[in-house]
């Protein structure tokens, strides 16, 4: 577990951050955005929990757990054969957020429209959710074409943004609720 004792280092006053690895680099460092990304997705995700509950909550704790673990593999940069084997997001948090898609998708019509970020508040939560989540993928797939990263880190910020969008729908009285798109509808 991390101990944090003190909470400011005077560290980064110059513009700099260390990584996992103790590396120095600038703050506006692409890795760097990239979990600042997850990071804000992650707040986002607690203020849709004010709203939610049982099964769609624990669901949303595991996640921010997960966020949490996506932080730490990107702020490691891949090495060989390191001291200490860095935390790495797994294959089995993608199956598991498959599995929780398919589940609640079961339950939902098929579109017959887009959908507008809406409908309870929960769900406009996890709309915006969603579009910070598809940010962070962005700045992630960014990094990776200039640094080894963990490809698996992306295909979980790729099925999670999946996941926030079928959640909300389910969340909005199983689409029930959904705020369709009129194509023209104000001409």
């Amino acid at each position: 577990m991390v101990k944090l004792t003190k909470i400011y280092t005077r560290g980064g006053d110059k513009g700099q951050t260390s990584l996992g690895n103790g590396a120095r680099v600038s703050k506006d460092d692409v890795r760097v955005a990239s979990y600042g990304d997850v990071d804000e997705l992650n707040a986002i995700i607690g203020i849709a929990r004010l709203h939610s509950n049982g099964d769609a909550d624990a669901m949303l704790g595991r996640i921010q757990n997960d966020l949490f673990d996506l932080g730490a593999d990107l702020c490691t940069p891949e090495e060989k054969d390191p001291k200490y084997p860095p935390l790495r997001i797994a294959t089995e948090q993608v199956v598991r957020l498959e599995q929780e898609i398919d589940s609640l998708n079961s339950e939902l019509a098929p579109l017959n429209s887009f959908i507008l970020p809406g409908g309870a508040e929960i769900s406009a939560h996890l709309h915006h959710a969603r579009t910070v989540c598809r940010r962070a993928e962005r700045r992630m797939v960014s990094l990776s074409e200039h640094e080894n990263i963990n490809y698996t880190s992306i295909s979980y910020i790729n099925r999670l943004s999946d996941f926030l969008f079928v959640l909300a729908r389910y969340l909005n009285e199983k689409g029930d609720k959904d705020v369709l798109w009129v194509p023209g509808a104000n001409r």
